[in-house]
């Protein structure tokens, strides 16, 4: 659909479980010549099956929603299986541990539901044309992250020899001939660094490490 000047709208769905806050949102983005609403969804797993049927331009996602598919996993689903819609965060939550995953998980924006009329069709067109709009809150999580130093990885002595050896790619039962122990109790080892470094695979904690230098 187009408006008066003929130019394309920018095609929006809004996801939230609440129905009083998904129709101010119509209200909001109504206001707006060149802003369409083209669905709405009350949770994270009709967002993604109207993302696949529509393919908007933009998603405005809720983030803390009931069902088994959280607003960080719809955004995920929706970004990998929809190139090319924007999914911009709108909640109420500006906790690090949100702002990280929603980031990490695809988002091109994240703002608060305090948001103003005109900032919310600002981070619309924002995310249509491919910027970041991010709440303040937000942008301190990132500058947080970014300047505050890793914590401290309580390994043992054994486990730091294991991972200096993990990091320069000896396969388990090399290390366990290495340093002469049995390769369950190299298996031991490696489950237990990968668990504090707070990785999933051992290239991980190998990348980590020496990162961090702790090998």
């Amino acid at each position: 659909m187009a408006d008066d000047g003929g130019e394309k709208r920018i095609r929006v769905v809004i996801v939230d479980d609440h129905v009083l806050v998904r129709s101010g949102l119509e209200v909001v983005l109504g206001m707006f010549d060149d802003i369409e609403l083209v669905a709405q969804a009350g949770d994270g797993d009709e967002a993604v099956r109207l993302c696949r049927e529509l393919s908007p331009d933009v998603v405005l996602m809720d983030l803390v929603m009931p069902g088994g598919t959280s607003g960080v996993d719809a955004t995920k689903e929706v970004v990998a299986s929809c190139p090319n819609t924007r999914v911009v965060a709108l909640t109420s939550f500006g906790e690090d541990r949100l702002v990280h995953e929603t980031l990490r998980a695809g988002a091109i924006g994240y703002l608060m539901k305090d948001v103003s009329a005109d900032e919310l069709a600002e981070a619309v067109r924002a995310a249509h044309a491919g910027r970041s709009t991010l709440a303040p809150e937000a942008a301190d999580a990132l500058v947080r992250s970014v300047s505050s130093p890793p914590p401290a990885v309580a390994l043992t002595a054994r486990e730091r020899q294991v991972l200096k050896l993990m990091a320069d790619g000896l396969t388990n039962a090399d290390i366990a001939e290495r340093l002469v122990i049995g390769v369950a109790t190299v298996k031991t080892h490696v489950s237990s660094i990968i668990a504090k470094l707070g990785v999933s695979t051992r290239t991980e904690a190998s990348s980590l490490a020496i990162r961090r230098g702790l090998v």
